[in-house]
């Protein structure tokens, strides 16, 4: 079973600048603890009425295993830089995605 991490993200519009930087330097650290095969950092392009800009990221997990592992192991940890710089400027959901099938056009 292929599963995805999705981590949706709300940033203040006063603190945005600085969180793109900050998250282009935390995706790595999520990925350099092995549980994720890749990241994809993705804008979502629907305004939000409570303002600020909404971003998704979705890490692809070894396995269950392994995403339960980096709840257990890495997660409070590299949750708590984001929650200690952005406090109440960053509203963060997260969901578990089951990859049912994939899909894709190979051009010749």
């Amino acid at each position: 079973m292929k599963i995805i991490y999705n981590v949706t993200i709300n940033i203040d519009d006063s603190v945005h600048d600085e969180w793109l930087i900050w998250i282009k330097e935390h995706i790595p650290q999520v990925l350099a603890t092995g549980k994720f095969i890749e990241a994809k950092l993705t804008k979502v392009l629907v305004e939000e009425e409570m303002g600020g800009t909404t971003y998704s990221i979705q890490y692809k997990a070894h396995n269950r295993q392994a995403l339960d592992a980096y709840y257990k192991e890495d997660a409070p940890k590299l949750r708590q830089d984001g929650i200690k710089r952005f406090a109440d400027k960053m509203l963060a959901f997260r969901t578990e995605l089951e990859v049912i099938d994939e899909y894709s056009v190979n051009f010749k």
